[in-house]
C-alpha cells in the first residue's frame, strides 16, 4: 500500500511540484522540538522552513517539513535605539512595514525581500547597500535534540556575503526562533544603489526610501505567484582588485563595488545579461526577461529543469568573463539540503 505523499508546491516560492511524507507547522518552540524529537526517533529526516522563498527542491523529501511559525514582535525604546525581538515565523516584508508605521527607520532598504525573519540571518539577507548584519543584535536558537536555547552575538553570528555560522556550525539539530535587532534612532539613509541614488540625502524620508526600493523590486522582479521563482538565484561573485581591475579595462561599464575587504563584488545579474541570456528558456525553465539574475518557473519546471537552466547560466558566464558564479537559493534533496555549486557543475 502506497504512503500518501503531501505537497510542497504551496511551501516553495518556485511553485515546484515536489511532495513530502508528513508536513506539521509548528508554532512554539516546544511543539518544533516535539516534531523534530519524533523524527529524529523514526530516523526520518527533518526539513525546517519558513516561507520556502529561497529553496530550490530537485526531487520529493522523503521526511518531515516543518513550517516555522513561532511569531511575536516585542519593541523596546532605548536611549539611542530601538530594541526588536521578532520571532522566526514573522513575515520580513510586513516587519519592515510595522517598523516604518512605528515611525522606526533602518530596515527600508530591505523592504520587499521575501521570507520569514528566522530565514534572514542564514543568508544575512542584504539589498541595496544594506545588510542584516548591520543592524542585528542577536539571533536566538535552539537544540532541537533537548530544547536547549542559546543566544547568539552578531559576532558569533560570522555574517559574512550571504553567510553565517548559520550555515554550517548551528546547520544541523538547531533551528533559529527568534532574531534580536537594533534600529538607531539617529538615522543615516542608506542611498548608493539604483534609483535610490536620486534621492536628496538631507530631505529624504525612510518611507520614501522604501517606496523607491519596493518600486525598483516590482519593477525588475517576477510575483511568485505568476511566475515562479526564488528572487536572486545567484550570488554576486567577490573578485580580487587585480581581476576587477582586468575586467574594467575589457569593460568599461562594468559595475564594480569596492569592499571592505579590499575585494571587489560584481553584478551577477549583469554578467548574465551580457550573455545575452535574458528570456532564454528550457523547458518549463527560463531566465527572467527583466532581470537576468532571477530564474523562473515559466510553466510547470521541475527542479531538473532548473538545475539545467543554471547549470547553463553559470558556463556560459564562465566562458565569457572566467567568473564562476554560485547558486544563493538552497538546493533541497530527497534527505535535505545538498550543495548547490556541486549539483550545477
Amino acid at each position: 500500500m502506497s504512503r500518501q505523499k503531501y505537497s510542497l508546491k504551496p511551501w516553495n516560492s518556485f511553485g515546484i511540484a515536489a511532495y513530502a511524507n508528513r508536513i506539521s507547522m509548528v508554532d512554539s518552540v516546544e511543539v518544533l522540538c516535539q516534531c523534530w524529537q519524533q523524527s529524529a526517533q523514526q530516523n526520518e529526516p527533518v526539513l525546517l522552513l519558513g516561507e520556502g522563498s529561497n529553496v530550490l527542491f530537485l526531487q520529493d523529501f522523503d521526511g518531515h517539513v516543518l513550517i516555522n511559525r513561532i511569531k511575536g514582535i516585542s519593541i523596546t525604546e532605548r536611549a539611542n535605539a530601538w530594541s526588536l525581538h521578532v520571532g522566526a515565523g514573522e513575515n520580513w516584508h510586513q516587519l519592515v512595514e510595522t517598523t516604518l508605521n512605528r515611525g522606526i527607520a533602518g530596515l527600508e532598504n530591505l523592504a520587499l525581500i521575501p521570507g520569514c525573519a528566522g530565514s534572514a540571518p542564514i543568508q544575512n539577507i542584504g539589498a541595496y547597500g544594506v545588510e542584516l548584519e548591520q543592524v542585528c543584535e542577536y539571533v536566538d536558537i535552539v537544540y532541537l535534540p533537548d530544547g536547549t536555547g542559546q543566544r547568539l552575538n552578531v559576532a558569533e553570528c560570522q555574517f559574512g556575503y550571504r553567510n553565517s555560522v548559520f550555515k554550517n556550525h548551528y546547520r544541523d539539530g538547531y533551528a533559529i526562533i527568534a532574531v534580536g535587532l537594533s534600529l538607531k534612532k539617529n538615522w543615516q539613509p542608506v542611498l548608493s544603489y539604483g534609483d535610490l541614488r536620486n534621492l536628496d540625502p538631507q530631505t529624504v524620508t525612510p518611507r520614501q526610501v522604501f517606496d523607491a526600493v519596493c518600486r525598483m523590486r516590482h519593477s525588475k522582479l517576477p510575483d511568485p505567484k505568476i511566475n515562479g521563482n526564488a528572487g536572486s538565484f545567484f550570488k554576486n561573485p567577490l573578485v580580487s582588485a587585480t581581476v576587477a581591475t582586468e575586467l574594467s579595462i575589457q569593460y568599461p561599464d562594468m559595475p564594480q563595488y569596492l569592499q571592505e575587504c579590499g575585494d571587489v563584488k560584481l553584478a551577477a545579474g549583469w554578467l548574465i545579461d551580457c550573455c545575452s541570456l535574458k528570456g532564454f528558456r528550457l523547458g518549463g525553465a527560463a531566465v527572467h526577461k527583466q532581470q537576468a539574475l532571477v530564474l523562473i518557473n515559466a510553466g510547470a519546471a521541475s527542479g531538473q529543469d532548473i538545475v539545467i537552466l543554471a547549470r547553463i547560466v553559470r558556463q556560459r558566464v564562465a566562458e565569457k568573463f572566467n567568473v564562476w558564479l554560485e547558486p544563493e537559493v538552497r538546493f533541497i534533496a530527497a534527505h535535505g539540503e545538498t550543495d548547490a555549486v556541486g549539483v550545477i557543475e
